[in-house]
């Protein structure tokens, strides 16, 4: 019999729960004998489906309105919460499958070659929402389904000049820039790997930024406060994060470089074990619907279902997307060469 908790990973990897009150016995013992191996069975607390497991990379700020309107909803569930950056996260899911399996029912990654690899391994996927079809095409896979965008811009001090062109970072003008580490944050991932496969950029790109003075940082947001405290000139980072750091009234602006912002997708999976359970994948479906990606907008996050207001986007903004299936064929060696210029 399952008792409900909350369980959040906070970034040391430690679990904490609020158990709730404690059930009857009676109760307890009516229940578990009506009870048997349906997948759909309720909550001895509050007669509602069993608490679902979530990972994710998302910001607390982006994750925790969105669950706790999933939660408020009559066909919502409560959603225990595993939250990490992306390099933690990998090692919490190895971790899952070298001691018996996923825990989690429902994986939100911040990146599709993450989320790919989890396929791959027969852990998730298999299943997406009958209305995934609203979200664009290139957001989503017979496997899983965006439910937010990164996007990979530049911030400089405003006492520096502009970027406008992502070259313009490797120019004369800027004596100290910040990059993060792919091996880190996926939307970094992504970004290299849009890099490498463009034939005016490739990895000599990073070579360029290095030779600038550029140091690798662990994650768009110390790329933002670096600039933002005036440790670095300019950075790669995430729009979210610029954007904040500018309302919070930090020296900083940000810029679309042309050819594009790098368009970096967060995707949705079912865990292929928990095929069977309805409330994971209302989850998901309530993530992708209008109502869903309304609560994340509103949140600070960047929907994918067009239409849906989010965070600030200029008008005219540049935007391009990776070829994921060629960056995921190429991702090691990528890495390998990037590595060289950075380190790790």
């Amino acid at each position: 019999m399952t008792v409900p908790s909350e369980s959040v990973a906070e970034p040391d990897g430690k679990w904490r729960r609020r158990p709730a009150p404690a059930v009857p016995a009676a109760v307890a013992l009516l229940l578990l004998a009506a009870c048997g191996a349906d997948s759909g069975a309720t909550d001895v607390g509050t007669g509602r489906a069993e608490p679902i497991t979530l990972y994710t990379c998302l910001s607390d700020q982006s994750i925790q309105p969105v669950i706790e309107a999933f939660e408020a909803r009559p066909d919502g569930g409560q959603v225990d919460l595993f939250r990490a950056p992306t390099g933690e996260l990998n090692a919490r899911v190895a971790a899952d499958a070298r001691s018996g399996g996923l825990r989690a029912d429902v994986v939100w990654g911040c990146d599709p070659l993450t989320v790919q690899a989890f396929v791959d391994q027969g852990l998730v996927g298999g299943w997406t929402p009958p209305g995934a079809d609203t979200v664009p095409v290139e957001f989503r896979t017979r496997d899983y389904v965006g439910g937010h965008v990164l996007y990979m811009v530049a911030v400089h001090r405003t006492d520096t000049a502009a970027p406008r062109t992502w070259s313009d970072l490797a120019e004369d003008g800027y004596t100290s820039l910040a990059v993060p580490d792919p091996a880190v944050a996926a939307s970094a991932l992504g970004a290299l790997g849009w890099f490498a496969a463009e034939p005016a950029y490739g990895v000599d790109f990073f070579e360029r930024l290095r030779a600038r003075g550029a140091v690798q940082v662990s994650t768009p947001d110390a790329v933002t406060t670096g600039v933002a405290q005036g440790i670095y000139d300019a950075g790669i980072t995430i729009a979210n994060s610029a954007y904040a750091a500018k309302e919070d009234g930090s020296p900083v602006d940000v810029v679309w470089p042309e050819p594009g912002a790098v368009a970096v997708y967060g995707p949705l999976a079912l865990a292929t074990g928990s095929a069977d359970s309805d409330v994971a994948k209302s989850f998901i479906s309530f993530v992708v619907s209008e109502e869903g990606q309304t609560v994340l907008g509103a949140s600070g996050a960047y929907p994918t279902v067009p239409g849906v207001e989010g965070p600030t986007v200029p008008p005219g903004a540049p935007v391009v997307s990776p070829d994921w299936a060629a960056i995921a064929a190429d991702k090691d060696a990528v890495l390998a060469e990037y590595q060289q210029v950075f380190g790790g």
